[in-house]
């Protein structure tokens, strides 16, 4: 069997990993997080223009396809879809993708071991804010790693329908995380500022765990808004119990990225079984079959 190695990395690679530890990642994120919610005419539209035109942006999708139909950055870049932009599907034993984008990684989480990208893994414990009880109930679960990009539809979505229990704020770094950092970065997904919602389902218990990044200016769920800024240096943990419980549907916007980030699902043990045809770098859409009930 023949091993493959890693390739050494050039200057400009190793430069732009230091580049992840030196820069100031908040004050960037806070400064762009300012400049999409200006409504400055036709200085925003030629943003949005530019922007769409190197991220080759589909426009054609969006339920508002024009620039000029956005007054905000942010408004542009968490777009509704057109409708019937997105299919989901509909077997009753499926599980939707929540998100467009990339499988970063997927597979097997072998006890509390999760694969952040070839050679790195990383840990439930630290993935989950050492949250003993759900660490516990995804070990030697599956999980799926989706990577939005910059010109990817920005809104998660319901995988299956769930009753929302638990919803965890993490604060953390922003390191980007995009796939070559995720390959060079240790424990990226673990450090990254996050929000980890715990839903019961027909399939088990499932997670959806929304990672935020560099420029990602904030993070918000359909039943608590945005979740930041502001930014706390505390984890913080909501409950979801009785008149409080929040259920959602199947496709159902569950939380949106104002600029791009990660989505992580854990499935507990013996529960789905991923989609064959998914594998590393597949791109995605929101809809598509991402497991089936085991």
């Amino acid at each position: 069997m023949t091993v493959k190695t890693q390739m050494p990395l050039t200057y400009w690679q190793r430069a732009k990993v230091a580049f992840q530890y030196l820069m100031p990642q908040l004050y960037l994120t806070q400064l762009a997080g300012w400049f999409a919610k200006q409504r400055w005419g036709v200085v925003t539209h030629f943003v949005i223009k530019l922007f769409a035109k190197k991220y080759q942006v589909n426009m054609q999708e969006a339920a508002k396809p024009h620039f000029n139909d956005y007054a905000t950055f942010n408004e542009f870049f968490i777009r509704p879809l057109a409708e019937g932009a997105r299919k989901i599907d509909e077997n009753s034993t499926a599980l939707c993708l929540p998100a467009d984008g990339r499988i970063s990684q997927l597979g097997h989480i072998d006890d509390n071991r999760l694969l952040q990208a070839k050679g790195h893994n990383f840990h439930l414990e630290d993935l989950l804010a050492n949250d003993d009880e759900l660490v516990q109930t995804f070990k030697n679960g599956e999980f799926a790693t989706i990577y939005l990009s910059p010109r990817d539809y920005h809104r998660v979505h319901m995988p299956c329908d769930g009753t929302l229990r638990k919803m965890i704020y993490v604060p953390g770094a922003l390191f980007s995380v995009n796939p070559f950092l995720a390959e060079h970065i240790p424990n990226l997904f673990a450090r990254n500022e996050r929000v980890i919602c715990l839903f019961d389902t027909e399939f088990g218990q499932m997670v959806q765990i929304l990672v935020g990044a560099t420029i990602t200016a904030s993070i918000s769920t359909q039943w608590a808004g945005i979740i930041n800024p502001p930014r706390s240096n505390e984890v913080k943990v909501w409950t979801y119990e009785g008149e409080n419980a929040v259920k959602l549907h199947k496709g159902q916007e569950m939380g949106a990225f104002q600029l791009g980030s990660t989505v992580i699902n854990l499935f507990q043990q013996n529960q789905v079984k991923l989609a064959e045809q998914l594998a590393v770098d597949t791109p995605v859409h929101m809809g598509e079959v991402l497991a089936y009930k085991q």
